[in-house]
């Protein structure tokens, strides 16, 4: 089932005073090199530097009392843990992230900055098992970062500010990491625009939810180091693999070298200063893999813009 679009409105009435309303930006060059009417849909600019706090501050906010004084507790590479932190700050409760030891210096810092103590594991395929331990030690409440039906309603709220910005758009471009980003804008644009096209983005190197589809249920990916790493988690969600078979239109997949070009991209002619997974719908776009006509008017969710300054330089010199 989707995620009911009155869910969805209850978030955005509950995060709105906190949360940016981000802006849709066009790029006349990146849409006459896409062959079709191409806007940006920039959660690069929301707070913390992605969509994620979406659906972190909708699961705090949701919670009992008792519960969130408790403290809080996530896994994430990176931007999920920056929105809890966050959103425990604004809560005024603690907050324990477990992050892979490998994950990007500055989403690490930003986590550190908004005051939450930071727990490293090495292996990423069993970082949920080192979130468990810590959960029963602290006795914190978890955040989930792309499988709980209220984050999922939070990440929705992007969804209904493109149909609201974007009255007349066809096609949604939505990357997918454990696809709670994708989920909550699918059910979203198609409860308001039924016949509007939505289009998931995974790693050519890795997918997650393409194997989980086939297979009829999450399993475990293994994933390439790759400048996209928000689009690694170890397995996608429960209830967006049942929201990406029964309402996802496409998924279609996307190669590193295209995504490196998209950021660049991005920078130079749009300004943007983008993510691997932030870029990786706009790749999609660009390299002709989202099929969209002259007359077809395309948003590309950006969906972050958390990079470490040497990892773009790094993007240049490639």
């Amino acid at each position: 089932m989707p995620i009911p679009l009155q869910s969805i409105r209850e978030a955005a009435a509950r995060t709105r005073d906190r949360l940016h309303r981000t802006p849709v930006l066009s790029s006349r060059v990146l849409g006459e090199r896409a062959g079709t009417q191409l806007l940006l849909k920039c959660e690069s600019f929301q707070k913390t530097g992605s969509f994620k706090p979406r659906g972190a501050l909708n699961i705090v906010l949701s919670m009992p009392e008792e519960r969130r004084a408790r403290g809080l507790i996530t896994v994430s590479a990176g931007n999920h843990a920056q929105a809890v932190a966050w959103a425990a700050r604004v809560a005024g409760v603690p907050c324990t992230v477990v992050m892979p030891t490998d994950a990007p210096r500055s989403k690490m810092d930003a986590v550190r900055g908004y005051g939450a103590v930071i727990v490293t594991h090495a292996d990423r395929a069993t970082l949920f098992d080192r979130l468990h331990e810590e959960e029963a030690r602290t006795g914190a409440s978890f955040v989930h970062p792309f499988d709980d039906p209220v984050g999922l309603a939070g990440a929705g709220t992007l969804g209904l500010e493109i149909v609201e910005q974007v009255p007349d758009v066809t096609c949604v471009v939505v990357p997918i990491g454990g696809g709670g980003l994708m989920a909550g804008v699918t059910s979203a644009v198609k409860a308001l625009k039924p016949g509007c096209r939505v289009i998931g983005v995974e790693l050519e190197a890795g997918p997650g939810m393409t194997p989980a589809l086939d297979a009829g249920k999450p399993i475990p990916v293994p994933r390439a180091p790759t400048v996209a790493d928000g689009l690694t988690p170890p397995f996608v969600g429960a209830l967006p693999l049942e929201i990406a078979r029964d309402l996802l239109d496409e998924i279609v997949l996307i190669g590193e070298a295209e995504i490196l070009e998209a950021m660049r991209m991005l920078l130079v002619r749009a300004k943007l200063y983008v993510e691997g997974a932030g870029a990786a719908a706009t790749a999609a776009v660009l390299a002709g893999r989202v099929k969209a006509g002259s007359d077809e008017v395309v948003v590309s969710v950006v969906s972050g813009g958390n990079v470490d300054p040497e990892r773009m330089l790094a993007v240049f010199s490639s």
